[in-house]
């Protein structure tokens, strides 16, 4: 008998799914109707025989007949219909059997809704749809699996469950969406997995999930089936509380740290620490160093080490190298159950163009631009997103909902946003493509930045999204309704190149650049900013914040304890890399450990106690945070002392509570110093980083001083300070 006469199916088509070539597998495969029969077609390169065992009483299996020797199978049900209850006994060559449902008897899964919402660049819990589920259907458990793809020829799911093999799990294709899928009936979590897709021109392209919520990282890099509905939250008070959060009038102080060279265990061949170990290591250190957050660095998942995180290749996967998701959830519910709160950075601006990931994912620029002008960053050798797609800027702010709803992330710190608004960005005349309206912003990335602020504040309040954003774009932090970009807050990166600038000068041409020290309070309200002081600046050749100090050993740490008070005391929340807070020596190097050593050494030792004693003063002072995005907060009591490099201002809060800062920013004690204050009273001394306990010379004013009744500086009153070397003070007015 021919196998026209066994399957129904004309040569041509059975050749064409033999060759891989078939863009209909539910033609092809599975229950048919043909003529009066059921023709159940299979194809399992690995058995040696196929039986249909029908769902009832005292019938016996029906043997299937191979048609072709790779493991076309056929079996001819007599009178049934498409809806008859089976399952494939697959018996391998081994002899070994398996009984299984057929993955080609169920008919389409994806809603229409869903289709239509994802069309739209709407569906804003897309991550529960697309991607790798574990499911039940009926009565049968598996693997639910769907991918956009819209010009691919042919879409399978290959794994470890199927040899690899793209002739065995081909995907249903559904019409006008792009969207492929296919339920696999016993795959199980763990299971490894990628797409096999082939284009238009006949390439194989073998591709990591877009949506895993797992995946390997490096060499290998398979995806894996992994469930998310497991894991059991403890942290409802944290999340309860953060709804009625106002972050730009509550303290923010932030602890920076990439979690590959946080610290490694030496003794371990340099190894990671796992995101269970941070709970018991990092978390500690964070809570006695009193911040109030931790920023990690993208802990999505990335193949390249050297990249830091930020060439993401699996956006809904954290990265494997410190554990499972599941590990992951549970370092995030230590910190939120000890009062730590959690931001991560996020990067949406470009990805990399490794093989198995986004880049060219259907044999198309899909996800990217098709003209490099739009759609390649030459500095960074990646590919930008197509934000003008409505179904890429669902896959990037659903990426965002996804890490704050499944992740109980606190926060997303959105890495080179200035990248994203300028479509000149680092590219020279004639390599960039003007908007219609001919200009060089790029509306599209703007509607993009607008919508996924707007999305998230909405769905999460209480959360935070921060912009790293390095020009004078304006409205950055301002709502979407008054013409902003929507974002709660924005990396004050003036500040910190005119900052430190200034702090790698000798003090003794400190006076001819007193400008680099207060220009900031020009612009300081303008937007809700956050000082930083960056992984950026202690990379590459530019030297760690001790390093970049002048002077002797004992110069340099004075100078940075002045800094970082000064920092404390000027507007605007706090960011800290790690290692700043204990003088790491060395540049940061992504591949080891801080040099934790160090902080045993008494200088070293010193600055990490006044970090400390900075962030619980600052804590504990609203006048310190709680008008940060006001002038009401802010007042100078002098800026015109460029001679003695020497400058002062007051802290204001709500309540009328009062800080007076004076910086001495050389190394020249001055006696005697008087300062014009606004009220009498005594002025207790709550910050001198030049006290003992710090490895600084000790010189103070014992406890505070008290005003006299003599005007200065245009004020009523006025107090008698000693002002020590390189150092920063702080006065709080007791009334």
């Amino acid at each position: 008998m021919r196998p026209f006469e066994i399957t129904g199916l004309p040569p041509d088509e059975l050749n064409s799914f033999l060759t891989g070539t078939h863009s209909d597998p539910f033609r092809i495969l599975g229950p048919h109707r043909v003529g009066d029969d059921l023709k159940i077609r299979v194809f399992r390169p690995d058995a040696e025989k196929i039986d249909i065992v029908l769902n009832r009483p005292s019938t016996e299996p029906i043997a299937g007949e191979r048609i072709h020797r790779d493991g076309f199978f056929c079996v001819t049900v007599p009178g049934a219909t498409r809806d008859l209850d089976y399952r494939l006994r697959l018996t391998t060559r081994d002899g070994s059997e398996q009984l299984a449902r057929d993955p080609y008897q169920y008919g389409p899964i994806m809603g229409e809704v869903d289709l239509h919402l994802f069309a739209e660049g709407q569906h804003w819990k897309i991550y529960e749809k697309f991607g790798a589920h574990l499911r039940t259907i009926g009565d049968e458990a598996g693997v639910y699996f769907a991918v956009w793809a819209p010009n691919a020829q042919r879409v399978s799911v290959v794994g470890d469950f199927n040899g690899w093999d793209g002739r065995v799990n081909p995907m249903r294709r559904l019409l006008g969406s792009g969207v492929w899928e296919l339920f696999l009936p016993g795959i199980k979590e763990g299971a490894h997995y990628k797409f096999e897709i082939r284009t238009q021109t006949g390439a194989l392209l073998l591709k990591s999930d877009p949506f895993a919520f797992f995946n390997q990282h490096g060499i290998s890099t398979s995806s894996l089936t992994y469930n998310l509905e497991r894991y059991k939250w403890s942290d409802a008070e944290w999340m309860e509380s953060r709804r009625t959060k106002d972050w730009p009038r509550s303290p923010l102080s932030i602890y920076e740290v990439h979690l590959g060279s946080w610290r490694r265990h030496a003794n371990e061949g340099n190894r990671h620490l796992s995101y269970l170990e941070f709970a018991e290591t990092l978390l500690p250190y964070v809570l006695e160093t009193g911040y109030t957050h931790i920023e990690l660095l993208p802990i999505a998942e990335h193949p390249f080490e050297g990249s830091w995180g930020y060439q993401v290749t699996n956006y809904y996967a954290p990265t494997s190298r410190f554990g499972t998701p599941d590990e992951l959830r549970h370092f995030i519910d230590a910190c939120h159950q000890a009062g730590i709160g959690v931001i991560m950075d996020w990067v949406p601006a470009h990805f990399p163009k490794d093989a198995h990931a986004l880049a060219e994912f259907d044999g198309t620029d899909l996800y990217e631009h098709m003209d490099p002008r739009q759609g390649e960053h030459q500095d960074w050798g990646t590919l930008i997103f197509n934000f003008g797609r409505n179904e890429v800027r669902n896959f990037l702010i659903g990426n965002a909902l996804f890490w704050l709803d499944q992740y109980h992330i606190d926060g997303l710190r959105v890495d080179a946003v200035a990248s994203m608004l300028y479509l000149d960005y680092s590219r020279k005349p004639g390599q960039w493509i003007p908007n219609v309206y001919g200009g060089r912003e790029n509306l599209d990335a703007i509607y993009f930045l607008k919508r996924f602020n707007e999305v998230c504040y909405e769905r999460f309040p209480g959360i935070i999204t921060i912009a790293e954003e390095s020009t004078d774009w304006p409205g950055v932090s301002r709502p979407t309704y008054l013409g902003g970009l929507g974002f709660g807050f924005k990396w004050n990166m003036g500040w910190m190149h005119d900052f430190l600038q200034y702090m790698s000068l000798d003090p003794i041409y400190r006076r001819y650049h007193h400008g680099n020290i207060t220009f900031s309070l020009l612009y300081a309200f303008s937007e809700n900013f956050i000082l930083v002081l960056s992984h950026d600046e202690v990379v590459y050749g530019k030297r760690s914040l001790l390093s970049k100090m002048p002077g002797d050993e004992w110069q340099k740490f004075a100078n940075v304890r002045m800094f970082l008070a000064w920092m404390y005391g000027h507007p605007g929340k706090k960011l800290l890399f790690m290692g700043v807070e204990f003088g790491q020596k060395n540049e940061w190097n992504h591949d080891t450990s801080l040099d934790w050593q160090l902080s045993e050494l008494p200088r070293h030792d010193g600055l990490r106690r006044l970090v400390q004693h900075l962030n619980y003063t600052y804590k504990s002072e609203p006048a310190l945070w709680d008008q940060d995005d006001s002038y009401a907060g802010f007042d100078w009591i002098d800026f015109h002392d460029a001679d003695n490099s020497v400058v002062a201002f007051l802290r204001k809060s709500r309540a009328g509570e009062m800080i007076a800062f004076v910086v001495n920013a050389t190394p020249v004690v001055h006696h005697n110093y008087r300062l014009g204050v606004p009220e009498s009273g005594f002025y207790r001394e709550i910050i001198n980083t030049d006290a003992q306990t710090y490895c600084g010379s000790n010189i103070g004013n014992y406890g505070g001083v008290r005003s006299e009744d003599r005007q200065w500086m245009g004020r009523e009153y006025s107090i008698l300070i000693h002002l020590p070397p390189l150092a920063t003070v702080a006065f709080k007015l007791e009334r």
